[in-house]
């Protein structure tokens, strides 16, 4: 398993609130966009990050990672495995604290990256999954 207990748990309380979900976007039959409203529920920042740049939920959208001129404290991403390093790349590169792989999203060298870089990771993991479970 590639991301502990106690990291989940890291990132979703002590890791910072602004969550840039890479593969968001309008389609309400996408699990991402399911994900970030349930993010937002739980107090988080939603920036949205998609090559088509769209507002969703209420927050605007960026064509990549390197546009967000803001800080971005974690990189949820939602993509398929084999563009998953490079985004994970990306987030070492804008000074992230955190990278979250979502179920399904597997990349094992991305990972060891991350975290040789000094970043929390998880990989194969929901947020909205994990963030209920704290209670």
């Amino acid at each position: 398993m590639y991301g502990d207990p106690a990291t989940v748990r890291k990132i979703l309380t002590e890791l910072g609130d602004t969550w840039a979900v890479v593969g968001l976007s309008t389609n309400p039959g996408r699990a991402a966009y399911g994900v970030a409203n349930v993010l937002q529920r739980f107090g988080k920042r939603i920036v949205p990050v998609h090559p088509k740049a769209e507002t969703v939920h209420g927050e605007r959208g960026y064509g990549s990672l390197a546009e967000i001129p803001f800080p971005i404290d974690v990189v949820d991403v939602f993509v398929n495995s084999d563009l998953a390093g490079p985004v994970a790349d990306e987030a070492v590169t804008i000074g992230a604290k955190a990278v979250w792989f979502q179920l399904g999203v597997i990349d094992p060298a991305a990972y060891d990256r991350t975290r040789a870089a000094g970043l929390a990771m998880v990989m194969d993991r929901c947020p909205a999954i994990e963030i209920p479970r704290l209670g």
